[in-house]
């Protein structure tokens, strides 16, 4: 036990039994380090009771407030007595604060000055039940300042706690038999995350015995002391002690500072010594060659590159011609020309000799990029060889397609994730592009290697912007290259927030905006969350896995769905002679090639689909889009959504449909989509309300791994600290080896489970 480490040794070296397995059950706490690094989620001020009217049905709480009244009295229904408690959230003396309550409560009572429920206005006052009469009896004195814990529930139209846990709050500090001192400042009083079994007292009791009865100064400390006073932060141990047991308002706040920035450093730390591993590694160099395709390419472009394409396209070329192996990241806003960047990229590795990769996460995609690509180049994709593999294609085409892959014949690849199959063998790959990074796990990102295993230059694409302190975070291991301006010929797109709830009569306007817009001979499509109206069954998730929006219903009773709306829209008198088609991700890939096919060639005059046009699908006759139940989808998947009109020269108009009336929860999400097309701002927003653990996640294990202190986005300044540090330690001492305590927290962090965040839009 002497040589283990405090933070390693189990909570029954220090606990009671009882309360070790206590804290097992009911929080998965194991270790004295697991205790010490469960933080409270807030701080209650001792001296102040909690706002009743701040208090809402359903919800977990824990507030402080001022015992009126004990009475108890005997239960109609069923043997036994019931304790009813009256509480207030008002201090006995409005004309002073009240330094020490429970001190103050008692000799109120004492003199017979407190005040009785009566006198107090409805709002102030609570009534409490108890089953455990005498217990509750015994314990609780008019007066005193407790804590309760429970549930809010609703007793005749009144807010209440039934049976809530307790615990009488005295003035920490004071001796047993002395008087305590009612000028002395009251700590902060912390409120742990707590269950109902286990409360956060219980888990302050703990906390405090934990802390009476070991040397904190044991603890291993990553932060070398360099660090800790180059950024004047407080040491391990002290900063245990001010976050468990403040004795000021601003002591956690000094905590935290210490606790960001660990976790930043060993992050960041571990980002770094993956990019020295990457600079060291070669890879075959693939430098443009005059008068090949490339070269071809660009002089038959109709228009000219914007100026960040033409930035990014530099960074690009000299990536590809060096050995080193590039590892970007290329993010841009809806329409900014990715797509054109990456391919020219593919056009230098293939005009050396080299193949060059194009990886889409659905087949419709690869179709898109397919169709695009061999539309874009010409003649020129003959002889770039250009070949597209998915899972749904015949045997006989797959052969064929693998063959001419084999053979270094198709230089220019594109598929889903059939090309990651141990049958595809690749004659000299020298580039893997990968768009929709984030539908991909890592392991599958790296599947594809060079001749003999080599490293091959990578770049990972995204359509969802992201802010710089996320990338920073989250690719802290990748070079980034930024799309933020628009080619020349993209529209505006109108965006308005349509609610029925407050105008049911404009759903019909909807249809016949529509025929208007078909009319034209425009195209319209509609995108809903589900596929058919059994998808809100709980075990069949809709496809609008980012939705945000609860559990509201449409008037139908179901959210709408693409099978039932578009049978519905068939049936329309106003849409009569429209052709109306349907698509969704559980379609066959033959069925979605060809209702996408047709969408894009003008064959179809109104599409109703999923969130699965999210991404990719280019069809510049489309001029409006009517999203259904836009309330269920996020800020940045609506963004995307709207990006899929207005490519064409022609003006757009999105419509985002809400049941939701003025008030609704998810209005102002809405009104933010349809008041800017910066899509580097939505991102932000939609991450501010959505926070980090929607988006920062394991690959592939299935558990959810978060930034436990840090946000990205409040906490870039030291974000920005600890990668500039980790960057000159690793420089320094690659190995660690000067600094073993944060050597060691690299090792047990750096395990893909934790460490290998993806994106996700």
């Amino acid at each position: 036990m002497a040589d283990e480490a405090l933070e390693a040794r189990p909570l029954s070296s220090v606990l009671h039994p009882k309360t070790a397995d206590a804290l097992s059950r009911h929080l998965s706490l194991e270790t004295l380090g697991d205790l010490l690094e469960y933080f409270p989620r807030r701080y209650l001020p001792r001296g102040e009771l909690t706002n009743f009217s701040d208090l809402e049905w359903g919800n977990e709480v824990s507030i402080i407030s001022r015992v009126l009244s004990v009475t108890t009295r005997r239960m109609h229904s069923r043997r036994g007595s019931i304790a009813e408690v009256t509480v207030t959230d008002q201090l006995a003396h409005e004309d002073r604060p009240a330094q020490a309550p429970d001190f103050e409560g008692r000799l109120d009572a004492l003199a017979g000055t407190a005040q009785t429920a009566a006198s107090h206005p409805a709002g102030n006052i609570m009534t409490l039940s108890f089953f455990n009469a005498w217990t509750a009896s015994k314990d609780l004195a008019v007066g005193d300042h407790v804590m309760f814990s429970g549930k809010v529930s609703e007793f005749k139209g009144q807010l209440t706690l039934t049976n809530p846990h307790y615990a009488v709050l005295s003035q920490p500090g004071a001796a047993v038999g002395e008087e305590p001192d009612p000028e002395a400042p009251l700590p902060p009083l912390p409120v742990y995350p707590a269950t109902a079994k286990y409360p956060t007292d219980r888990i302050a009791a703990a906390v405090a015995t934990l802390l009476d009865k070991v040397d904190l100064a044991d603890c291993v400390d990553p932060v070398p002391p360099e660090l800790h006073q180059r950024h004047r932060l407080p040491s391990l141990a002290r900063a245990y002690r001010l976050v468990h047991r403040p004795e000021e308002e601003a002591d956690p706040h000094r905590a935290m500072r210490y606790f960001r920035y660990r976790e930043a450093l060993v992050l960041q730390v571990i980002l770094a010594r993956r990019a020295a591993v990457l600079d060291s590694q070669r890879t075959e160099a693939y430098p443009p060659v005059g008068g090949g395709l490339l070269e071809t390419f660009d002089a038959g472009l109709p228009f000219t590159l914007t100026a960040g394409q033409e930035r990014v396209g530099r960074e690009i070329r000299d990536d590809v011609g060096s050995v080193r192996p590039m590892n970007r990241l290329l993010q841009g806003d809806v329409g900014s020309g990715k797509t054109l960047v990456a391919l020219r990229a593919m056009l230098q590795v293939a005009d050396s000799g080299g193949q060059a990769v194009m990886l889409a996460p659905t087949e419709v995609l690869a179709g898109q990029h397919e169709r695009s690509i061999r539309s874009v180049l010409g003649s020129l994709a003959d002889e770039a060889g250009v070949v597209v593999l998915t899972s749904s294609m015949s045997a006989a085409a797959k052969r064929e397609t693998l063959a001419r892959i084999v053979s270094g014949e198709a230089r220019i690849v594109i598929g889903t994730h059939a090309l990651l199959g141990k049958h595809v063998t690749f004659a000299r790959l020298g580039l893997v592009v990968v768009d929709e990074q984030h539908r991909f796990g890592v392991r599958q990102r790296h599947t594809l290697m060079g001749p003999d295993g080599t490293p091959v230059h990578r770049l990972v694409m995204t359509a969802t912007p992201i802010p710089r302190s996320v990338a920073m975070t989250v690719f802290g291991d990748l070079s980034v290259s930024v799309l933020d301006e628009l080619p020349a010929g993209r529209q505006e797109v109108a965006t308005h927030v349509v609610s029925l709830a407050t105008h049911p009569s404009w759903e019909a306007r909807l249809w016949q905006r529509a025929r208007e817009e078909i009319d034209k001979g425009h195209q319209v499509f509609v995108v809903v969350p589900t596929i058919n109206d059994a998808a809100e069954d709980p075990s069949e998730p809709s496809e609008a896995d980012r939705g945000l929006g609860g559990s509201r219903k449409s008037s139908a009773g179901t959210l709408q769905s693409v099978e039932g709306l578009s049978g519905r829209l068939t049936s329309l008198p106003v849409l009569a002679g429209c052709r109306i088609e349907a698509l969704h991700g559980r379609m066959e890939g033959a069925e979605k090639s060809r209702i996408m096919n047709g969408m894009a060639r003008g064959e179809i005059d109104l599409l109703v689909a999923t969130t699965v046009i999210e991404v990719g699908v280019d069809v510049p006759n489309a001029t409006l889009m009517i999203i259904m139940d836009a309330d269920r989808l996020g800020m940045s998947t609506l963004h995307q959504l709207r990006g899929r009109i207005g490519r064409g020269g022609l003006a757009g108009t999105c419509l985002l449909v809400t049941e939701q009336d003025s008030e609704g929860a998810s209005i102002p999400r809405l009104d933010a989509v349809a008041s800017t097309r910066d899509g580097f701002e939505l991102s932000s927003l939609d991450l501010e309300q959505r926070r980090e653990g929607d988006i920062l996640g394991d690959s592939q294990s299935g558990n959810r791994s978060t930034l436990r202190n840090l946000s990205v986005l409040r906490h870039a300044t030291v974000i920005e600290q600890a990668r500039t540090d980790a960057q000159d330690l690793v420089a320094e001492d690659p190995d660690l080896s000067n600094h073993p305590q944060l050597r060691q927290a690299v090792l047990e962090a750096d395990h893909q489970e934790n460490t290998e965040y993806l994106y996700r839009g």
